[in-house]
């Protein structure tokens, strides 16, 4: 099911399509799985958990802005798409509280750790004052994001690439202006 989301969708997996792939009956899902639903949420919750678990080098060793960095370094394949970023397209999942919480869940996950580790570079003096660190974890947020829409619509890696170096050139420059901040 997690590999079925991604590739298709929530709206666009059928139960049999899960059974197809698992290679399984109807009988062994339905005996571990109530339906489609059931499914799909241990599927999501699974996926978002291991995919958090990346953005907990933000909290690992080195300064915080090396941290935010090798976080952003971590390899995207960006014509795959975001296994959670593309779940907020899926016109059913965004009907269903349920599963969208647990993708908004990621996400605020994800934001705490940024705002955290940016305000940590802020404090460390690796990042201006200046800087709101909730509009900026934002921002990184939404580059990555856009770095996945950018290179599925090319269908190639350049875009998520690019994007990445840019905004690390950003920061880069933020940093930089340490100490001319007002």
């Amino acid at each position: 099911m997690t590999e079925l989301l991604w590739e298709r969708g929530y709206a666009a997996t059928s139960p049999r399509d899960v059974m197809a792939r698992a290679g399984v009956g109807q009988g062994s899902m339905y005996h571990h799985f109530s339906g489609k639903h059931e499914l799909a949420v241990e599927a999501l919750s699974t996926v978002t958990k291991d995919l958090t678990g990346e953005s907990s080098l933000l909290e690992g060793e080195g300064s915080p802005l090396e941290r935010i960095k090798r976080y952003l370094s971590v390899p995207r394949p960006g014509t795959q798409g975001c296994r959670v970023g593309r779940m907020t397209q899926d016109p059913q999942v965004v009907v269903d509280a349920e599963l969208i919480a647990i993708v908004a869940g990621a996400f605020d996950t994800m934001l705490d750790r940024w705002e955290q580790a940016i305000s940590d570079a802020i404090a460390a003096g690796e990042l201006p004052t200046t800087i709101v660190p909730t509009e900026l974890a934002r921002t990184l947020a939404a580059v990555i994001q856009g770095g996945y829409v950018l290179a599925r619509a090319k269908g190639e890696q350049g875009p998520m690439d690019a994007a990445i170096r840019g905004v690390t050139s950003l920061l880069d420059a933020a940093q930089s202006a340490v100490g001319t901040d007002h």
